[in-house]
C-alpha cells in the first residue's frame, strides 16, 4: 500500500476529512476502508455494498454511477458537518480523483489517498478466492476483465501523491 501525504495536518484538525481508497479489483480496498473506518470512527461509502443490499448486479455500470453520485453527494454533506468519510470506489482514473480531491478540498476538508497495488497475479488470486461478482453479479470477474482493468487503470504519480495530506494513522 502506497500512502500519499505532502502537506502537513494534525490529528487534532477540526475539519472534515476525505479519505479515498484507490485500487484495482482484489487490492484490498474493503479491507483497508473497514480498517479505516474503525480507527477515524468515520462513515465508510461503498457502491458494492449498497448494490449487494439492493440487489443489484454489481456488473449494472448505470446503477453504479447513480449510487457512486447519491454517495458524493451524502459525502460532500458529511464532509460539510466537519465528518470523516472513507470513499472505497477504486478510483482508477486521475480525473475521478481529481474531482473528489478538489470538491472535498472546496468544503475545506483535508484529502489523504490509500493507493493500493498490487501485482495482478495477486489480484487474479484474490478475485478468484473471493468469488464475490459471481455470488453478487450476473456472472463472475474474469481473469480478462482484471486485465482489461488493470489496463485501464491510472495509477498515482509522485506528483499526484503529494497532492494529498498525511494519513491520520
Amino acid at each position: 500500500m502506497v500512502q500519499a501525504g505532502g502537506m502537513s495536518d494534525r490529528p487534532c484538525d477540526k475539519s472534515g476529512r476525505l479519505v479515498i481508497v484507490c485500487g484495482l479489483p482484489g487490492s484490498g480496498k474493503t479491507t483497508v476502508g473497514a480498517h479505516l473506518e474503525s480507527a477515524y470512527g468515520a462513515i465508510r461509502l461503498s457502491p458494492d455494498e449498497w448494490m449487494e443490499v439492493l440487489g443489484v448486479d454489481l456488473f449494472e455500470a448505470g446503477t453504479r454511477a447513480r449510487i457512486e453520485r447519491l454517495q458524493w453527494q451524502l459525502a460532500r454533506r458529511l464532509l460539510e458537518l466537519r465528518q470523516i468519510v472513507v470513499i472505497e470506489w477504486g478510483t482508477w482514473g486521475r480525473d475521478e480523483r481529481d474531482v473528489l480531491r478538489e470538491g472535498a478540498r472546496a468544503l475545506n476538508a483535508n484529502v489523504e489517498l490509500h493507493f493500493l497495488d498490487e501485482p495482478l497475479e495477486v489480484l487474479w488470486g484474490r478475485v478468484r478466492q473471493r468469488d464475490m461478482e459471481r455470488r453478487l453479479g450476473g456472472r463472475p470477474l474474469t481473469r480478462a476483465d482484471l486485465e482489461l482493468y488493470a489496463g485501464k487503470f491510472q495509477r498515482p504519480d509522485a506528483r499526484e501523491l503529494a497532492l494529498y495530506d498525511p494519513p491520520l494513522v
